[in-house]
């Protein structure tokens, strides 16, 4: 069990500018049964999080940062000075960013389900002491809301000043406003949807077929038998990868090149195109870090979630229940969570008398774009947490 801090508990000094610096992650073990939306309860789990920034006197200032599918609790900095990259939102959190960490007290998670640290398929099943696999419980969103409510109550914050969260982590954010009203002031939606297009489902479907085709998907218990379905992860990730991209971004990024061979008339010689080798690349380095079937649990998550199903699938009787203000953020060449989506919701809000903004941003970029680096975005981000951290009485500059 680890010791709770609230000021700069997870940081150890700032290596760069605008960095947070080295960051540990911070583990919990939770005793209290918790109940799930499938009707299974799991006895105890473990949460992995970070934490950026210091926690304010009154304890007004924390933000949740909730992850997308393949994210995790490291969303910014650095775990160790030699590594190359930051967290995966890097461009997003830290001194003088959007999500400013002078000003905010910032909470990120790995979700329960992942295997990044947090109970998942691939920790211990106590009942068995083998890996849960595929026994682990399907989740829904608002299972981990419930966790990160739980987590919440760990740190001592009462309410969140933010939930913020791109794609899967946007619906978890909404799911935050109408399962815990009371506790967050702003929620921020970048990329998300009230429940998947038949068209995602159909692709998340053809990732998973991948996973389990492998021979050495053993039924889920691969790792009982001390096997990994390498392959069929990696082409679930090229399949992922590819509906995450725009067809422009692509083409700017790669276009036609060639990484070896001609298209000379006489030669047996195989071509491979500059694409193919980084989609290749993608999909081996995902399947060496990534576990299959919490890729399998993640997807249908997605699929599962429908925000206004319990309400007689009207999305104004759900956001009634709604007591924060949102911003939602869309990318015009995101055709996975596609402007339309985002403009559904703002509507739903509107019909609410829900306050919300709205902002459609140019980018070439795809459903990526939320994660990466557009001067647009960051000024409107950077606006909207202007307002949020001045509650506080710590605005950003």
């Amino acid at each position: 069990m680890s010791t709770v801090k609230v000021s700069s508990p997870s940081a150890r000094g700032t290596t760069e500018s605008g960095s947070v610096g080295i960051v540990v992650p911070q583990s919990h073990v939770f005793a209290e049964p918790l109940p799930l939306a499938c009707g299974r309860t799991l006895k105890d789990y473990t949460l992995v999080y970070e934490t950026y920034g210091a926690l304010n006197a009154d304890r007004s200032n924390a933000v949740l940062i909730c992850h997308a599918l393949s994210g995790h609790h490291h969303a910014a900095g650095r775990h160790r000075p030699e590594d190359k990259r930051p967290g995966w939102w890097d461009n997003y959190i830290g001194p003088g960013k959007p999500i400013d960490t002078d000003k905010f007290f910032v909470v990120s998670l790995n979700n329960l389900g992942g295997c990044h640290g947090s109970t998942g398929p691939a920790s211990i099943n106590p009942a068995t002491g083998k890996p849960w696999g595929p026994d682990f419980p399907p989740l829904r969103a608002r299972d981990w809301v419930h966790s990160q409510a739980r987590l919440a109550d760990l740190l001592g914050i009462d309410q969140w000043a933010a939930v913020v969260g791109g794609s899967l982590g946007g619906m978890q954010a909404m799911r935050w406003a109408l399962e815990y009203p009371e506790r967050l002031r702003h929620c921020v939606v970048i990329a998300s949807a009230m429940k998947l297009t038949a068209q995602n489902i159909a692709f998340n479907e053809t990732a998973r077929k991948a996973i389990t085709s492998d021979p050495d998907f053993c039924g889920g218990r691969y790792l009982e038998q001390e096997r990994l379905p390498r392959r069929g992860l990696a082409v679930a990730r090229m399949i992922g990868h590819i509906t995450y991209l725009s067809d422009d971004g692509l083409g700017k990024k790669f276009g036609r090149e060639l990484r070896s061979g001609t298209f000379s008339l006489g030669t047996d010689e195989e071509v491979e195109f500059q694409v193919q080798s980084y989609l290749r690349y993608q999909g081996d380095s995902f399947s060496g870090s990534f576990d299959p079937n919490t890729y399998i649990l993640m997807t249908r998550a997605l699929d599962y979630f429908d925000l206004a199903r319990e309400y007689g699938d009207d999305p104004v009787a759900a956001f009634s229940h709604a007591r924060c203000r949102f911003l939602l953020v869309s990318f015009t060449s995101d055709w996975r969570f596609a402007p339309e989506r985002s403009r559904e919701i703002a509507d739903a809000l509107m019909h609410a008398n829900v306050p919300v903004s709205y902002a459609e941003i140019e980018s070439a970029m795809g459903h990526d774009a939320f994660l990466l680096p557009n001067e647009r975005y960051q000024r409107v981000f950077t606006a909207y947490m202007n307002g949020v951290a001045a509650e506080t009485g710590r605005e950003v500059n």
